[in-house]
């Protein structure tokens, strides 16, 4: 806890804890791909850590590329509407694509990106989250894997910002309500 930034309250979920669940997540994927050349999909920024360890951990062969949305909204609130700032360099028709999110909240921007890519034909397209809010959900978003279902506070680290802070934590951590302004306890 003395190498906590003053910010952080506490520590939600321990390197080591998130280390051992993505191994764990990388052998289930490359169980339920064995027989395909996925493309994993990453949400940036938010995914860039947890991608990059979770590829590390699938042994099949796989691609990668990226996408990035923006809601439109303020910091910590969003009105609801999306819109893609980074699309995919490659054609996804016909591919077993798998998005890989860092966190899935409301569900509102997963749910716009899932549309939007069902509508470019994969064969098939699932969601693998490293972090589920599934109590401030308003999309239903169908997660296929899943790292940690985690409570309703402002959560940063391992990729996950605020104000584009704290993205390099090695762990999830719970930032002070004093510096979001938000009253979730």
């Amino acid at each position: 806890m003395d190498d906590m930034p003053d910010n952080i309250v506490e520590i939600l979920i321990s390197q080591q804890a998130v280390e051992r669940r993505i191994a764990e997540m990388g052998r289930e994927i490359a169980a339920a791909y064995q027989d395909s050349l996925p493309l994993l999909v990453g949400v940036l920024k938010g995914c860039m850590i947890f991608m990059s360890d979770l590829v590390k951990q699938i042994d099949i062969p796989l691609e990668i590329d990226f996408i990035s949305a923006m809601s439109y909204g303020g910091v910590q609130k969003s009105s609801g509407a999306a819109r893609i700032t980074k699309d995919l360099d490659c054609v996804i028709e016909g591919r077993d694509v798998l998005l890989i999110e860092g966190i899935v909240d409301t569900g509102m921007t997963a749910g716009y990106l899932l549309r939007n890519l069902q509508a470019r034909q994969p064969r098939s397209l699932r969601v693998c989250t490293l972090l589920d809010k599934e109590v401030r959900r308003i999309v239903k978003i169908p997660i296929s894997f899943r790292g940690f279902s985690v409570p309703d506070r402002f959560l940063v680290g391992y990729g996950l910002d605020f104000r584009q802070l704290y993205r390099n934590l090695p762990y999830i951590g719970v930032l002070s309500n004093e510096i979001t302004g938000l009253d979730r306890r």
